[in-house]
């Protein structure tokens, strides 16, 4: 399908979800499900005070130091792992442990550890995720293909040269693979964190709005802070996984 059809789809699909929002906000007649409009007018109310943007941004430096950590961590543990059976049998069990550790937990006991610092919450979010990264690096390196590695040691190639021509473009698709699920799960435990320990933030916003039962400043946060994901998804993320993805055409 063609880019100006996909556009279009996309478009379509996204009013014909506000078109279903709105009918149902008008059969409910409730302040509990609040319409678009009344969103939107919530939304252009906190960018007008400058409450938005700011916690926006301040949300968005929280994903950003624990994603590179989290991505930065994840990968190397992951490339040891999968490149040595002896330590993939040896801590392998216990990536699985910290994969299955709920979230909050995690959350909880670095806030009791380390109390309601920045230091806290961004661990958290890294801890949380590191798991998730290590075990898509961890196939990565396992399904490394070994007759690479072998011309590499045939033609003598440098250690960092094979890393970079040979090693790395192997893998970019788990790397991408890591890096697009990450996100999404990044900011989401973000505002989680936001919600139950800072005192800035979207999440923090969430939290105050849930307070009062404002659920149409819910909603505009949730929505306003999705849309910038998606941005940085779409305009960053994606290109990049194609740009990466060229030597395999």
């Amino acid at each position: 399908m063609s880019t100006p059809k996909r556009l279009l789809l996309t478009a379509a699909s996204l009013l014909a979800l506000l078109l279903l929002w709105q009918f149902a906000a008008l059969w409910a007649q409730s302040r509990l499900l609040p319409g678009p409009p009344e969103v939107f007018e919530a939304m252009a109310r906190a960018t007008r005070t400058g409450v938005l943007p700011e916690s926006i941004a301040i949300t968005l430096a929280r994903v950003a130091a624990s994603f590179l950590i989290a991505m930065t961590l994840g990968s190397a543990i992951g490339i040891v792992l999968g490149r040595s059976v002896a330590l993939n049998e040896l801590f392998g069990p216990w990536v699985v442990v910290l994969l299955n550790l709920p979230a909050l937990v995690v959350i909880i006991l670095c806030y009791v550890w380390f109390g309601l610092t920045e230091v806290a919450a961004i661990t958290a979010v890294a801890v949380n995720k590191i798991p998730n990264v290590a075990v898509t690096m961890r196939e990565g390196a396992v399904a490394l293909s070994r007759d690479l590695d072998e011309m590499a040691q045939v033609y003598r190639l440098p250690r960092l040269r094979a890393l970079r021509h040979v090693t790395l473009p192997q893998l970019v698709p788990f790397f991408a693979a890591s890096a697009r699920s990450g996100l999404a799960l990044t900011w989401k435990i973000v505002l989680v964190v936001e919600l139950l320990g800072r005192s800035n933030g979207v999440g923090f916003e969430l939290q105050t709005a849930f307070q009062l039962f404002d659920v149409a400043g819910i909603l505009a946060y949730a929505l306003a802070f999705t849309a910038v994901v998606q941005v940085i998804e779409i305009g960053l993320l994606q290109p990049w996984e194609r740009r990466a993805n060229r030597w395999r055409r």
